[in-house]
């Protein structure tokens, strides 16, 4: 498959040749391993179906067999969204994808990436992410998980029932958010933040729990959003937000794997999967955003000079997070400082 060679061909020869020097040398009679993989969404979601079982097939094959990935999406396991993460610390699940905002101020450094208007393009943050977790976060905030991937979406934007032009347009609204950071620009902007996870905004939508949401265009069709809101706001440059992910596994589960086979996890993690992750989900925007182009929705696409007046209400959010990072013993404004550098450094 297109995907499997292009995440492999990255990995360079030397890699390749070293898995198959491993398999190779493997007895005959070699341990089969069966991993669970849990997440939130359906699977004919984009992430499922363009980024998850990719991963998956591609383990399979490079473990000829040996392991197989067994999926469960929509929390087939049992659970709500938010337990995903101690699910794969406790051994519920072997691997789980979640937001990582589903445990707020659980992992706090990876909340830099999710403040306002700091994402430019899923590819340049996705790396500057995983970058930042292998010097920041692997051996503190997620010293008992093994991380096999970070990422982010595409640019984050609102979907409501009514026209959004203004910030003085959310007055009132009840949005749906989707992290601290979220929460905390809907209610600098006069709405009422909805804590809530992905699968629950369709009814939330359909019931009038919420008048709207903020999720980027990719999931809008699996959710069936463009037909249950019309209008679409969108932002010139850098994000309105975006969110944080993890591909995590259960840390003595891939403790207890043989050196070959810890090798075809590793060989198929880390930085490139990161950001083919991130940037295949955002390449999904368009065709989803299509879609509601041929419903004949209302998108708004607000320009430089209209995006300022959003930013300007957001600034706040970066000296509470600062302030907030500080009574954590960690230093928030190095992390914005760094973010931004890297972030710059890989935005083409």
């Amino acid at each position: 498959m297109t995907h499997r060679r292009t995440i492999l061909g990255a990995l360079g020869g030397a890699a390749m040749v070293a898995l198959s020097t491993a398999f190779s040398a493997a007895p005959a009679l070699a341990q089969e391993v069966t991993l669970k993989l849990h997440h939130f969404l359906p699977q004919q979601a984009n992430v499922p179906k363009l980024v998850l079982d990719v991963w998956a097939d591609n383990v399979e094959a490079a473990s000829n067999g040996r392991i197989k990935v067994d999926r469960y999406p929509s929390m087939q396991l049992g659970g709500k969204p938010p337990e995903l993460m101690d699910q794969a610390q406790d051994g519920v699940a072997d691997i789980v994808w979640t937001v990582v905002g589903y445990t707020p101020g659980r992992f706090p450094s990876t909340e830099v990436f999710e403040l306002p208007f700091m994402m430019t393009n899923a590819r340049a943050v996705s790396r500057a992410y995983w970058e930042m977790f292998e010097k920041h976060m692997k051996d503190t905030e997620f010293q008992d998980l093994k991380i096999l991937g970070t990422w982010v979406h595409g640019p984050g934007m609102i979907h409501t029932n009514r026209a959004v032009n203004t910030p003085a347009d959310m007055e009132g609204l009840k949005i749906r958010g989707g992290s601290r950071s979220v929460n905390s620009l809907l209610t600098k902007l006069g709405a009422t933040p909805v804590g809530m996870p992905v699968p629950a905004v369709s009814e939330g939508l359909s019931k009038g729990v919420i008048d709207g949401t903020t999720i980027p265009w990719e999931v809008t069709a699996a959710l069936k959003v463009p037909e249950l809101v019309k209008n679409h706001t969108e932002f010139s440059g850098a994000a309105l937000y975006t969110l944080t992910f993890v591909l995590a596994m259960n840390k003595p589960k891939y403790e207890s794997l043989p050196d070959d086979l810890k090798a075809v996890i590793d060989a198929n993690s880390g930085l490139e999967f990161s950001v083919f992750a991130g940037g295949t989900q955002a390449d999904a925007d368009g065709p989803a955003r299509q879609k509601a182009v041929d419903l004949g929705n209302n998108i708004i696409t607000l320009d430089a000079a209209a995006t300022q007046e959003w930013r300007d209400l957001a600034q706040p959010i970066y000296d509470e997070w600062v302030a907030d990072m500080s009574k954590r013993g960690i230093d928030g404004q190095a992390l914005i400082d760094e973010a931004r550098m890297l972030i710059d450094k890989y935005t083409e």
